[in-house]
């Protein structure tokens, strides 16, 4: 409906709404004569048979609006991935029990007529994948009961994604790592061995598919050898389950350090931070998840052998901390171990893990990737990517069906050329409330700590009283320093001596593009509560993904000043 026509039957109901109160104003003075009460009587059946359409007019044209609008994001979401061999043909379920007998009794027909099998039925789910391989791929596969069972066109999704990624431009394939022929790592590879499978008979990759568990690595080498065509593409790899270790800085395989002695990257992810050990023991007294952190065998270090290279990995992480979790989807059963499904810290301290040893392996892939399964933790990462200095960090949505999930990927190869969209969007504004605040603070105290907060790092700050703001000018160095100290300058409210001044305003400044420029405002709301503002001045900065890090920071020392602990 056009907004006129809302417009006008919104003045038809105000008038309507306005005669009603008025005749029931009337009545409640007693205004009606008793010779008119039948007429009264037809007046008000009247008015109020108008007023009940009029309002339901409106409730119905609202309706169809809002069912416009989410038709129209319904259209808007993304699919499935061009190449995808069920983009525009999905499987047709009848046609395969046609040609399929031991597939035929898992299909039934709903009241629309459309041929359908039971989600929540292991036995079918797992058929439909076995007839799906065979009859698109020409792949022979099975695994035994209980295992996870992967839907084909949402793994092809993933396959297409990295493609994509190989294919462009942006990080140049290095002329020593086997000219044309691409070559990926399948971390967990599991029994259904699905992403080797599809990768080599697709687009004829060769894989490395690492696993732990003996059924896993069992049945995935079956599966290999049941294609003979493809076997020589895949190799199985086991993963060993000892004590989890990390290698020394500098080192790649040989020199391994047991990670008790480690920095950990997952160490107060809710705040993106990595803390030192000393400090870190601290720090999980304020966060209860401190502790969730992978502590399972070794995932890329450790597995990579010495002098190996790769175009990328690849993995479908565990994505729930337990079992219950994973079983909260009723509408589904895709069964899966306790090894494919769940680890402490869920699939962020997994893929956590994956950074971690990514920073150490630098260039050994071209591209680190894996699946994400929830877009809190994609944010998350994808923060943490650009802390630890990747390159470029690419980010997509996997949609099949009503299943959703993310694709993260990154690499420390220098790109070949600088594209604008290659970042994933930054958040230039974010902000936060001081609530409870003690009456012996104002807002210039806030003020002037949150100077003093970021010019003991070395920063150039640039205090305004009378708007209320501080501009800041950062170096990745002082970031570093802001994110690694333990906030020593908490008793300080007063304005830096030993920095100079900034005089000029930071949007003003031509500045190199590691520095970070930022605008930090304070806002009176109501008594006793105050709203804190930053604006990311230089967006094209390389150092921007810090920004929302550090601004995490910056809440917590405020909050720990100035606000009363309930």
């Amino acid at each position: 409906m056009k907004n006129s026509e809302l417009d006008k039957l919104d003045e038809q109901v105000e008038k309507l709404d306005e005669q009603v109160k008025e005749f029931n104003d009337a009545i409640l003075r007693g205004d009606d004569d008793s010779d008119s009460d039948i007429e009264g009587h037809k007046l008000m059946v009247g008015l109020f048979s108008s007023w009940a359409k009029s309002h339901r007019a409106k409730c119905e044209m609202l309706t169809n609006k809002n069912k416009k609008k989410k038709r129209k994001r319904r259209e808007e979401r993304p699919t499935t991935h061009p190449r995808n061999k069920y983009s525009e043909n999905p499987p047709d379920f009848a046609h395969l029990a046609s040609l399929y007998p031991s597939f035929k009794p898992f299909v039934f027909f709903s009241r629309d007529g459309r041929p359908r099998i039971d989600w929540t039925d292991f036995n079918a789910t797992r058929e439909l994948t076995r007839v799906l391989l065979l009859h698109d791929h020409r792949l022979n596969w099975w695994i035994p009961d209980g295992q996870l069972c992967p839907t084909v066109p949402n793994r092809s999704n993933y396959i297409h994604w990295i493609e994509d990624l190989l294919s462009s431009d942006i990080i140049v394939k290095p002329t020593s790592n086997g000219g044309d022929k691409m070559r990926g790592f399948d971390i967990g590879i599991g029994a259904n061995c699905i992403y080797p499978l599809l990768g080599a008979s697709l687009l004829g990759w060769s894989f490395v598919g690492s696993d732990v568990t003996d059924v896993a690595l069992e049945w995935a080498e079956k599966n290999v050898r049941d294609n003979p065509h493809i076997s020589e593409l895949i190799e199985i790899r086991k993963v060993e389950n000892g004590k989890e270790t990390l290698p020394l800085e500098g080192s790649h395989n040989e020199m391994l350090v047991s990670t008790s002695s480690k920095i950990d990257l997952t160490e107060n992810m809710g705040r993106e931070t990595a803390l030192s050990p000393s400090s870190s023991s601290n720090s999980s007294n304020l966060n209860p998840n401190a502790n969730k952190r992978y502590c399972g065998p070794p995932i890329l270090l450790g597995v990579v052998r010495e002098g190996e290279e790769f175009d990328f990995c690849m993995c479908n992480p565990p994505f729930f901390e337990t079992m219950e979790e994973a079983g909260l989807n009723p509408k589904t059963s895709c069964g899966g171990t306790p090894m494919e499904m769940i680890c402490p810290g869920g699939e962020k301290a997994f893929i956590t893990r994956i950074i971690e040893d990514s920073v150490t392996l630098k260039h050994t892939f071209r591209w680190y990737t894996s699946m994400v399964g929830r877009k809190f933790n994609l944010k998350i990462l994808t923060s943490k990517l650009w802390e630890v200095g990747a390159t470029m960090v690419k980010t997509t949505e996997f949609v099949q069906g009503q299943t959703c999930r993310w694709g993260l990927a990154w690499s420390f190869l220098p790109p070949a050329k600088k594209i604008a969209s290659s970042h994933v969007a930054v958040k230039n504004n974010l902000s936060f409330m001081l609530e409870g605040l003690d009456r012996k603070f104002s807002a210039i105290n806030v003020l002037q700590s949150v100077e003093s907060f970021f010019c003991s790092s070395g920063a150039l700050c640039n205090l305004n009283t009378s708007s209320f703001t501080v501009d800041v000018t950062t170096t990745k160095d002082h970031l570093d320093a802001v994110l690694k100290s333990e906030s020593q300058h908490c008793g300080r409210v007063a304005s830096c001596e030993d920095v100079q001044e900034a005089t000029i305003s930071s949007s003003c400044l031509n500045l190199p593009p590691n520095n970070l420029s930022f605008r930090v405002s304070v806002f009176q709301q109501i008594p006793g509560t105050l709203l804190v503002k930053g604006s990311l001045q230089q967006r094209e900065s390389q150092v921007s993904g810090s920004f929302s890090s550090i601004f995490q920071r910056l809440e917590e020392d405020l909050k720990q000043k100035f606000c009363r602990r309930k």
